[in-house]
């Protein structure tokens, strides 16, 4: 008996009767056997995301890493087998021992409270500061707003390093215009005292941070639409009102930045009371922050893995802190 191939393929290829696309392969299948095509949107996904290696590649080189040994040094512990620094070294397990002295470490603590009693004076202040700041270059003219955001901004590019080093020589008793000043208009001011010194740090402070916190300001405050301001001005509001009702709340969000970057700046405060060690070695002391404490333990004392303990305990403080913080400033209004 013959068999008619081409009419049997004719009747494969005939539609279904009563199917909703007439037999037709649906978008996106494939044929048995082969591998499904990326889409095009799959594909630029994949491209866009791509761009993002060399970042991911480098957080994971100087952060996951160091944070890995740094985690890995701080459960050994080194000690010498010789006397007076000579023979060799041992390394053994301590598991939480360094964490267990840090915790219980009063050097430490101590400096951890002195740069919170100066975060609590410092960041409101720069903020504060800043805020004023931003506010009075929106209300100005573009043009003068312009000139004097780049003269504002000046003092956060000069490094840190080189803005202690100016202050330095400004509060100098013997060299410094600030001290023959005060003293003209009837006022004995030292500004390395005991008394003095967290003021001297935290004026470099405000100054060193001011433009970069008014900048951050300055641009949320050009996002705001102009609009609500002239609706608030045809109801009778005055440019105050405006400023705290309108202004002010929409700029909330990077308050918060702002404040936390501060925050964690203040809490890892280490090259201004180091450079100014130099000067008055009898009021900052080797231990006078948590950072200059562990600076002192890893390359003074040489005992590294304690060292490695406190940054972890000091970054747990930190991160601690800036959530606490977070939460409380950027709690939303009943």
């Amino acid at each position: 008996m013959s068999v008619n191939t081409q009419d049997n393929h004719a009747a494969v290829r005939e539609p279904l009767p009563g199917s909703p696309d007439g037999g037709r392969p649906r978008s996106g299948s494939s044929p048995r056997g082969r591998t499904p095509r990326w889409s095009w949107r799959t594909a630029q996904s994949v491209k866009g995301a791509s761009l993002t290696f060399p970042f991911l590649a480098g957080f994971a080189l100087f952060v996951l890493v160091p944070v890995g040994m740094a985690l890995r040094e701080s459960v050994y512990t080194t000690k010498s087998t010789g006397g007076l620094g000579f023979g060799g070294q041992t390394v053994s397990f301590a598991g939480l021992d360094n964490f267990a002295a840090g915790l219980v470490d009063g050097s430490f603590w101590s400096g951890m409270l002195r740069v919170f009693l100066y975060a609590l004076a410092v960041v409101p202040l720069t903020q504060v500061l800043s805020l004023a700041l931003a506010l009075l270059l929106d209300a100005a003219r573009r043009r003068a707003a312009a000139r004097f955001r780049i003269a504002l901004l000046l003092p956060y590019m000069v490094p840190g390093v080189v803005g202690t080093m100016v202050w330095i020589f400004q509060y100098s008793p013997t060299v410094g215009p600030l001290t023959p000043f005060f003293e003209a208009i009837g006022l004995d001011v030292n500004f390395f005292s005991s008394s003095m010194v967290w003021v001297s740090m935290g004026n470099l402070a405000v100054w060193g941070s001011l433009g970069f916190t008014m900048l951050i300001l300055y641009g949320s405050l050009q996002a705001v639409p102009h609009e609500i301001f002239e609706a608030a001005r045809l109801d009778g509001a005055s440019e105050l009102r405006i400023a705290w009702s309108i202004k002010v709340p929409f700029v909330r969000g990077s308050l918060v930045l702002t404040s936390l970057l501060s925050i964690i700046g203040t809490l890892q405060l280490f090259d201004q009371p180091l450079l100014f060690r130099a000067v008055t070695p009898e009021t900052i002391t080797r231990d006078f922050t948590p950072a200059m404490m562990i600076y002192d333990q890893a390359f003074k004392v040489g005992n590294l893995n304690y060292a490695t303990a406190l940054s972890v305990i000091l970054a747990l403080v930190v991160g601690v802190a800036s959530a606490i913080i977070y939460r409380f400033i950027n709690r939303e209004e009943p």
